[in-house]
């Protein structure tokens, strides 16, 4: 499992920048005009991946192991809506994007078994409270991910801009 996790962490990075390197083809207005999709625009959309992408990783880093990686993440601000807007500058957004990769990815790497079995106890953004399985969760937090990346790629597609391959078996390693 952590060897799995570690591939979703480089995934994600590896996904991102490929999605925000499209991304950034397009002007400022056409990165924040309303498409209807769940968070509005690309950018609404990628803002809302950010949030969320704290929100967990804060609730991770309550870990009794306060792996070091999760440091930055404990000194910011708590998210307060899943819609909120983090940055309505995209270049400071792909910065952030960037660290928070990175952040991810160090932590992946830091984890050990026995980290995941871990029951982490939270409150979701409505305070209902929940105890759940750290693996299971980092599932759902490289899930959630994903998910909102497909809603982008068929943004930029829809603007005539091909994110290029993104299946998950390209970074896989031959054997």
């Amino acid at each position: 499992m952590l060897e799995h996790l570690r591939l979703l962490s480089r995934y994600n990075q590896w996904m991102n920048d490929k999605l925000y390197s499209t991304a950034a083809q397009l002007p400022a207005d056409e990165l924040g005009r309303d498409r209807g999709a769940f968070f509005g625009s690309l950018l609404g959309t990628l803002n809302h991946i950010m949030v969320a992408d704290i929100i967990w990783l804060q609730r991770f880093s309550e870990h009794p192991a306060q792996h070091p990686a999760l440091d930055q993440i404990r000194a910011m601000p708590k998210p307060q809506a899943l819609a909120q807007t983090l940055f309505d500058d995209f270049t400071a957004l792909s910065a952030e994007r960037r660290n928070l990769d990175t952040t991810i990815i160090g932590w992946c790497e830091q984890l050990n078994t026995s980290d995941l079995e871990y029951k982490l106890a939270y409150r979701n953004m409505k305070g209902e409270a929940a105890v759940k399985n750290l693996a299971s969760l980092m599932l759902h937090f490289f899930n959630h991910q994903t998910h909102h990346r497909g809603q982008a790629t068929t943004l930029l597609s829809q603007q005539g801009l091909d994110v290029g391959v993104t299946d998950l078996v390209t970074l896989i390693a031959s054997e």
